[in-house]
């Protein structure tokens, strides 16, 4: 019997079965993409090293923020600007800044809302002048105009409030000073103080303590005291007459009712007129 070497059957080293990698399906790649995408990063670690320090760049944090500034920037080239003068700057270098602002370039050509009747026309020349070497706006003008003119009303109210309030505390003063006589003696202040004063005088002058000259207890005071020097009878005024005491009135009645004198002589010219005269002397002696 022959020895016989039978070969080893040959086994294939690879399994038969070989395991084979799960394929993704599409919803999960796109599950992955959008992880990918929404991934967070920091918007500066785009900003190249040379520029990272750039304080214009340190307030954007994504690169929305970024593309939104730059195209507003974008936007504004071409655009009017207006370069604002350092302090070297001369008038007329500003002056030129109010003109491209909107200032007129005349004092004349400010023009207002309001009627020009409403304000004094010399006072606004001075104003418009004034406005005009400032460099305000129209509209800056007419609001100060309108403020100043309202401040004014105020303070003539209040003015005006004061003196009343004032006038009735002279009132009081001079009623217990005067007693009796206090009808008698302001209406001789009055009548004197109107002779001597004109009437605007009188009531629109206002003095440090809030009255009027014409309510002034001072000056009260001083006109009752004046007449009484002036004479001895209470001072009467007649129309067109001046301020006479009543002694002087008898004696011009007695002048002009004399014989051989006009008031007698009813054919004579002046004897209407004298006439007249005595009634009206008689009238303001009798009171």
């Amino acid at each position: 019997m022959q020895d016989q070497t039978t070969a080893p059957e040959v086994q294939s080293e690879q399994p038969t079965d070989v395991a084979q990698q799960p394929t993704a399906t599409p919803e999960v790649q796109e599950t992955v993409l959008a992880k990918a995408e929404t991934k967070e990063f920091n918007f500066k670690d785009l900003i190249p090293k040379d520029y990272q320090e750039e304080k214009a760049l340190q307030n954007f944090n994504t690169m929305e923020d970024f593309v939104k500034s730059y195209l507003s920037a974008q936007k504004l080239v071409g655009a009017n600007k207006i370069a604002v003068p350092n302090k070297m700057a001369t008038e007329d270098d500003w002056q030129q800044v109010f003109r491209k602002l909107g200032a007129p370039s005349k004092p004349e050509d400010y023009k207002y809302s309001f009627n020009a009747e409403e304000v004094n026309p010399t006072q606004l020349k001075a104003f418009n002048e004034t406005a005009h070497r400032l460099g305000l706006l129209p509209q800056q003008a007419e609001r100060l105009i309108k403020f100043y003119n309202e401040m004014s009303t105020d303070a003539e109210q209040e003015k005006f409030q004061a003196a009343e309030q004032r006038q009735t505390q002279v009132i009081e003063e001079l009623k217990k000073e005067f007693g009796a006589n206090y009808s008698k003696r302001i209406d001789q202040a009055k009548k004197l103080a109107s002779e001597t004063f004109s009437k605007e005088l009188l009531n629109e002058t206002i003095l440090k303590d809030g009255s009027r000259l014409g309510d002034n207890p001072e000056v009260i005071k001083a006109f009752s005291m004046l007449a009484d020097k002036l004479s001895e009878d209470e001072i009467i005024k007649g129309d067109g007459l001046g301020y006479m005491t009543a002694n002087e009135i008898e004696k011009e009645i007695s002048e002009l009712t004399e014989d051989g004198s006009p008031y007698w002589n009813k054919s004579h010219p002046n004897h209407k007129k004298t006439v007249d005269q005595v009634f009206k002397l008689r009238e303001q002696l009798n009171g």
